[in-house]
């Protein structure tokens, strides 16, 4: 292998492509690589891949750019690992995956790169990209509305997904406040559950969730997101609780509720003037 290209620092997209697979290689040689990355396969390296995902979202929440370029790094590391497995166990190379990201990006867009008009709207465009990719999984033989929709994924996430797919099949509340109703059902039927045992509220619980994503969908908000700037506004209000305690000489193991409570209201009386201001 080309030790100069392994330790070659130009900027050049093409050359450093080549170089991290290069080093991936080198890594995974049997005789010569590292031990411990010698040892993984497509099921230990997967927790990392989700990892690094979710910490080039968190870059990108906290606008941090330059985080953003290394976390970026690292899953571009993610995939050429996956790819140099795939390539030994002669399943596909990087070459490959990267042909079929190129050709599927080429095929969902012949308005751009075919003989379609660009003349149509963002809906519009939407709606054929759906067509495409529902004709690409019957290809694959997903037959089913709900086929191909990552298990792995978030569940709160996930539900939105189903729900998304049933509702382009028809299968569909006919307006919005036949979902507020279903979601004032669950929360009764939830609230009841408790007397049946932790098997029941579980899943009433999960209904209630359940509903909770759909209803997302119905308000245009994706409620991952949403959810997690939700747990954005709890961290920073409980820090406010923490230092204004600490300040008192107290801690909130140390304070009673109505204490802690009387300082959360205060901030978030405090968000809501910066908010109408």
């Amino acid at each position: 292998m080309d030790d100069a290209l392994i330790f070659d620092e130009t900027l050049d997209a093409g050359l450093q492509m080549r170089r991290l697979l290069a080093i991936m290689a080198r890594l995974r040689d049997p005789e010569t690589g590292c031990p411990w990355d010698i040892e993984q396969d497509f099921a230990s390296i997967a927790p990392y891949t989700i990892e690094e995902a979710y910490e080039v979202a968190d870059s990108i929440a906290r606008e941090d750019w330059p985080g953003l370029e290394g976390e970026l790094g690292d899953l571009l590391l993610q995939s050429v690992y996956h790819a140099q497995m795939g390539a030994e166990a002669g399943h596909f190379t990087f070459a490959s995956v990267a042909k079929g990201a190129s050709d599927k990006m080429v095929a969902r867009h012949p308005h751009i790169f075919g003989a379609e008009s660009r003349e149509k709207s963002a809906e519009q465009q939407t709606e054929d990209w759906e067509k495409i990719k529902a004709a690409e999984r019957a290809g694959a033989g997903e037959a089913g509305v709900l086929d191909g929709v990552a298990l792995a994924l978030p569940a709160l996430m996930r539900a939105a997904k189903l729900q998304k797919r049933a509702a382009r099949v028809g299968f569909d509340w006919p307006a919005i406040d036949e979902v507020l109703a279903k979601l004032q059902e669950e929360a009764a039927e939830l609230a009841e559950a408790r007397e049946l045992g932790p098997e029941a509220l579980e899943e009433e619980m999960g209904d209630l969730l359940f509903v909770a994503a759909n209803l997302s969908r119905w308000l245009g908000v994706e409620p991952e997101t949403a959810l997690r700037k939700a747990n954005d506004k709890f961290t920073r209000r409980f820090k406010v609780i923490e230092a204004e305690l600490q300040a008192r000489g107290k801690t909130p193991a140390t304070s009673s509720l109505e204490e802690m409570d009387a300082i959360w209201n205060e901030v978030r009386a405090a968000d809501k003037a910066n908010t109408s201001a």
